[in-house]
């Protein structure tokens, strides 16, 4: 299953394609490949176009926009190491 594997499978999809087309002509060859290439190239710039336009289209409907609220400067409650109301536990034992 090395090279060999795929080179025989290349040479039996190029095989197929050769017995499908059959005996056709230069002229249809090339009047295949450029249609071919037309198709292709034109749905290929469609998908680009139509994806750059629909780029973020419906997010600015979902996007909702929330007012900043005040903040509180002062707490409710003072708990500061001045205030000597305040008891502090910090793990140690009373003496």
């Amino acid at each position: 299953m090395g090279k060999n594997f795929f080179r025989n499978v290349g040479e039996n999809i190029e095989d197929f394609l050769r017995r499908l087309c059959g005996e056709i002509t230069p002229d249809k060859r090339v009047i295949v490949i450029v249609t071919m290439f037309i198709l292709f190239g034109g749905l290929s710039i469609y998908m680009t176009i139509s994806s750059i336009y629909n780029f973020g289209k419906d997010k600015g409907r979902r996007l909702e926009i929330e007012r900043i609220e005040s903040l509180k400067l002062q707490p409710e409650i003072q708990r500061d190491s001045i205030n000597y109301l305040n008891e502090f536990d910090y793990g140690r034992e009373d003496e």
